[in-house]
């Protein structure tokens, strides 16, 4: 099989918390991130092979993409998983093999339908010898690597296929594993407990590449742990050799180009070294998953590093102290966990309040496929479906051990609470934080004045927020940010921009269960009230159906469509179910 054209193609992301869709269109901005698992699989093609990425968070593929190509090959995510489908239905339609690889299909290939070659986990040592085998004919339909390679060999990213100012930030990647193994997590089974980083001249090579084409601006390390390998992390900022140069460094000389944030385990704050080393390297945010204040629940799902006997507290003071060293903390909470208090929606809203986190990602516990969570759940009997991968909504596909019922109104009430209508309990977050926040040890913070367009976006984003039901609350903060924090102003902007969209996706969850509950209590009335018009003849069923039908189509259309899927499957059983009372009443003659 020939192959010389190689379409690329990026599954869409269902709308949630991390795409934060309804920042970018204030922003000028059509995603928030490239992908960078893509970006990095074209650097791997020989050179012989033409290459056309389609990001479809940025664009819609097209006939013309599909007619171009010899070969498509995707990476996704569990969160892409709907949107793959109709990628590979779409090639297939166009008579075009599909390659698929990621996270998504190395956890679920099984259950994907389609698609003609597979590549499983880390493609490093795979691609060059499915290539070889395509071109003769015997490709097969599975490749999975013997071993985790050694990222040391990973090639540059081919930033040249796409273009960066349609991207919210910039991303690369210093390390794959984790140290840790979180009962509920997938990271340590795809990529290993074994913390594997690059060097310094590969990272710096990287950095300036992306100086080099001209980006400025946000710059995302997406490392499953920043610091899982803290000797190499650190070797990275302030390398002890005296002829290598680190980030710290690298920043320095070129006027912090980059803001920087990461994800970090919360032992972060145990190395103050470390700490200072990445604010000396223009590290602004890290994300911490926090996951709960429960210490129970926290040794349950094996998220030890979490937990400090001497110091009960230990989360909240960790997020104190990496605030006051000058980085916003953003968090990830899990409800739902085993242990888990009976008061704990209580305990996540007074402890997001306390630590001033403004974006707090709040989400039901999710069980994934292959984690030790998984297979625990399995052995209980307590496996109920799939999931939808978003980390949002309503949808469990696992038994809790307190009532769904509870656990899904309780979601809903510490949603509502941090990002309430009027966003004043998330802007009194963001000025506690501003408070909290020492910048004066953060080169970044004091860099970088915004440009002459990214003004104008951000006050047109501002001028309609203020109008809002959030303007009150919005207008009382910048007020204070202005006369009291001059030189956060930007940041302030930024969050304003991000509450809106956090309040957005709260509302529209809210709506989709909202909708749910109504279709369950017209179905346990349903019969009854067929029953009772039935004795006066079967036209006042009919009619008493057709209103309700019409209820039903009405409370759905108020459901924004970026969440009906989220709603489909209940509204499709309950007209299945309304359909099959209706012929027990008016029989077919």
């Amino acid at each position: 099989m020939k192959i010389k054209n190689v379409l690329l193609v990026y599954p869409e992301f269902d709308t949630s918390f991390w795409s934060f869709k309804y920042t970018l269109k204030y922003v000028g901005k059509k995603s928030s991130m490239p992908p960078l698992g893509l970006l990095t699989l074209a650097g791997m093609f020989p050179k012989e092979y033409n290459l056309r990425l389609v990001d479809m968070n940025v664009r819609e593929l097209t006939n013309q993409d599909l007619q171009w190509a010899d070969l498509v090959c995707t990476s996704t995510m569990i969160v892409q998983r709907r949107s793959l489908v109709r990628v590979i239905a779409h090639a297939r339609g166009m008579g075009k093999p599909i390659c698929a690889g990621g996270p998504h299909p190395t956890s679920y290939w099984e259950e994907i339908e389609g698609v003609d070659y597979f590549l499983l986990g880390e493609v490093e040592e795979t691609l060059s010898s499915f290539l070889e085998d395509l071109e003769q004919g015997i490709a097969r339909h599975i490749y999975t690597p013997k071993e985790r390679p050694a990222i040391t060999k990973t090639p540059m990213p081919r930033y040249d296929l796409i273009n960066m100012r349609d991207y919210g930030s910039m991303l690369l990647q210093f390390s794959r594993g984790c140290p840790f193994d979180c009962e509920f997590c997938d990271i340590t089974k795809l990529y290993g407990r074994i913390p594997r980083t690059k060097t310094n001249e590969q990272m710096l090579a990287e950095f300036q590449l992306l100086y080099d084409l001209g980006y400025r601006g946000s710059l995302f390390l997406v490392d499953d742990n920043f610091i899982g390998n803290r000797r190499d992390a650190l070797r990275l900022l302030i390398p002890k050799k005296q002829d290598e140069k680190g980030l710290v460094e690298w920043q320095r000389e070129r006027g912090y180009p980059f803001d920087l944030y990461t994800e970090a385990s919360m032992n972060l704050v145990d190395h103050e070294e470390l700490m200072d080393a990445m604010i000396a390297a223009g590290f602004t945010s890290v994300f911490v998953g926090i996951e709960t204040p429960t210490p129970e629940a926290l040794i349950v799902t094996k998220k030890k590093q979490n937990v400090d006997k001497a110091d009960p507290e230990y989360p909240l003071h960790a997020i104190h102290t990496l605030q006051r060293k000058g980085m916003e903390v953003m968090g990830g909470f899990i409800l739902g966990l085993d242990g888990d208090t009976e008061n704990m929606f209580d305990l996540h809203i007074e402890f997001i309040k306390q630590a001033a986190i403004p974006i707090a990602m709040e989400g039901v516990l999710t069980v994934l496929k292959g984690t030790d969570l998984y297979f625990r759940m399995e052995r209980e009997g307590r496996l109920r479906g799939d999931t939808t991968g978003t980390s949002i909504g309503t949808h469990l596909n696992f038994v809790p051990q307190i009532p769904e019922e509870t656990l899904i109104a309780g979601y809903k009430r510490v949603l509502n609470a941090i990002y309430d209508a009027s966003l004043e309990n998330y802007f009194e977050r963001c000025w506690t934080l501003f408070q909290r926040l020492s910048y004066a040890d953060n080169p970044k913070t004091t860099l970088t004045p915004m440009s002459i367009s990214e003004c104008m976006r951000f006050l047109l984003a501002t001028s309609r927020q203020l109008v809002s039901r959030q303007g009150p609350a919005y207008l009382q903060f910048l007020t204070r940010v202005i006369t009291q924090k001059p030189s956060m102003i930007r940041k302030a902007l930024a969050l304003g921009a991000k509450g809106y969209h956090l309040h957005k996706i709260t509302e529209q969850i809210t709506a989709v269960d909202n909708f749910k509950q109504y279709l369950a209590r017209i179905s346990e009335h349903l019969r009854e009230e067929f029953a009772k018009r039935a004795k006066d003849g079967n036209i006042r069923v009919r009619a008493y159906a057709a209103h309700i039908v019409s209820h039903v189509q009405h409370e759905y259309a108020r459901i924004h469509e970026d969440f009906r899927y989220n709603a489909e499957g209940a509204r499709t059983a309950f007209l299945n179910f309304l359909e099959t009372s209706l012929k027990e009443y008016e029989p077919i003659t």
